[in-house]
């Protein structure tokens, strides 16, 4: 990788209460892709492709916040089905699903939805065999319940959407724990396995294809459930601007694991990204 830049926007934060994109979020997204298009200038890239994900789906004026990035940073941004998102994350996380396995249950857990996408290997290659997005993000679950509220609330809110989706996967295909490991991307996965690696601050080439044991990942989340929320943004890898995210965040990690309670988990500090950039570099080189 030549460069890498990220910036936590809050695209959809007050999209819940309003159906819209808030002027300060879209002020913020603006600018944080006014500094990316700076590095692809310096870098002089000759591909370029840019998505936007859950909270465009939803607003009704996404296409404010398409032709403002387009006027002021030159990037064109392509508002992508969740089936494409899906997809992309499992090309981008698919290099890590663990030799000893036969597949895994990739997630991603965004700002305003989380991805499940079951990967088995099948003549050689990872391949998507199903997905789902479900409508529960960190912003999403922090607006909908309010900030703060008790561990206990935001698990409840999330724990029955999960089963769902579970007995939706399991409807086509039982799902053996014991074959499969879990795969997660995002900010709230990463943080937690940055904690877990006790980093003083975070560092994407010791987080990237970590690997960890569930259980000790879930007496992290038990640890941060009973702080306060400047304590929890005391933590090097937490900070002030993910502190008030990292419940909902955890909550919906403990949900999915309730559903799927695989021994080990391996944190991909990758996804979407990662696929995009594996599609453009393979059309490059045909």
């Amino acid at each position: 990788m030549v460069d890498s830049f990220s910036r936590a926007v809050r695209l959809g934060e007050g999209l819940a209460e309003t159906g819209r994109l808030g002027p300060a979020a879209i002020e913020r997204t603006v600018e944080a892709l006014k500094i990316c298009a700076g590095h692809l200038r310096a870098a002089k890239v000759a591909h370029l492709r840019a998505i936007a994900t859950e909270a465009c789906r939803r607003a009704v004026n996404a296409g404010e916040l398409v032709a403002r990035v387009r006027e002021e940073a030159g990037i064109e941004l392509d508002i992508v089905s969740a089936e494409e998102e899906a997809r992309l994350a499992a090309l981008g996380c698919a290099p890590l699903i663990g030799k000893r396995y036969e597949g895994a249950l990739v997630f991603d857990i965004g700002g305003g939805s989380t991805e499940l996408i079951w990967m088995r290997r099948a003549n050689g290659a990872a391949q998507m065999l199903f997905s789902v997005s479900l409508d529960a993000g960190v912003v999403t679950l922090a607006e909908r319940l309010g900030p703060e509220r008790p561990f206990a609330d935001y698990l409840s809110a999330v724990v029955p959407l999960f089963a769902e989706a579970k007995k939706t996967m399991e409807a086509r295909a039982p799902f053996d724990i014991f074959s499969n490991h879990l795969l997660g991307t995002s900010g709230t996965v990463t943080t937690l396995a940055g904690i877990a690696l006790r980093l003083p601050r975070y560092d994407r080439s010791r987080v990237d294809a970590s690997w960890h044991s569930s259980t000790g990942i879930i007496d992290i989340v038990e640890r941060l459930a009973g702080m306060s929320r400047i304590a929890r943004a005391a933590i090097p890898c937490i900070g002030e601007e993910r502190a008030d995210l990292m419940l909902p965040g955890c909550a919906i990690f403990m949900a999915i694991h309730a559903g799927w309670p695989c021994a080990e988990l391996r944190v991909a500090d990758r996804g979407l990204r990662d696929g995009m950039l594996r599609e453009l570099m393979a059309g490059a080189a045909n």
